[in-house]
């Protein structure tokens, strides 16, 4: 079997192909939008390193695969190739996270107070991971400006937010540390 090339060359004039073959600058929104899908999916990776609770650790699996998902349908311009079934994000994909979300909120504490991120080192990636996932929404609702994107996908992204979020309080519940409660002291 022949190796693949790393490396092409043919990114070197600041031009890359997207699903299907058409050339764009790399600075493309669409560009943007994957290319921050694809640093979440790094830092989920990093973060699942942290996590010793295998049922979270499968979660976080599955959301990789899922933002693979993501990633490969913001790189696809429709208008030139169609969106493999792979790429597509279902509603009950959407379902399933607020289930796990909600679940997992049910083991937490009622939170009264804006909540500081940090606490253990898993319970801060899992915040890095929510502010990185809350980029990559952003990107994708810029991209939305020039072209249609599915709904699903975004709210999708939306709620991924929020699973970080109750994640990270779980996390640090199950270390044993205290969440960090902003002080209203701006002075």
């Amino acid at each position: 079997m022949k190796k693949s090339m790393i490396y092409t060359k043919t990114g070197d004039t600041g031009m890359t192909s997207l699903v299907g073959g058409i050339r764009v600058p790399k600075t493309h929104p669409r560009l943007e939008a994957y290319g921050t899908v694809d640093e979440l999916n790094s830092q989920v990776g990093l973060l699942i390193t942290y996590v010793s609770d295998d049922e979270y650790r499968n979660q976080l699996l599955e959301i990789q695969r899922k933002l693979f998902s993501v990633g490969s349908y913001l790189a696809t311009d429709q208008e030139y190739k169609e969106l493999r079934p792979q790429s597509i994000i279902h509603q009950d994909d959407v379902e399933n996270l607020e289930h796990v979300i909600d679940e997992i909120d049910s083991l937490l504490p009622p939170l009264k107070l804006f909540v500081l991120p940090g606490g253990s080192r898993a319970a801060a990636i899992s915040h890095v991971c929510r502010t990185v996932c809350r980029r990559a929404e952003r990107c994708i609702l810029s991209l939305t400006e020039t072209v249609e994107i599915d709904p699903t996908l975004i709210a999708y992204v939306n709620r991924l937010s929020d699973y970080f979020f109750v994640l990270s309080r779980r996390l640090n519940n199950l270390n044993g540390e205290n969440e960090i409660i902003w002080q209203k002291s701006c002075k």
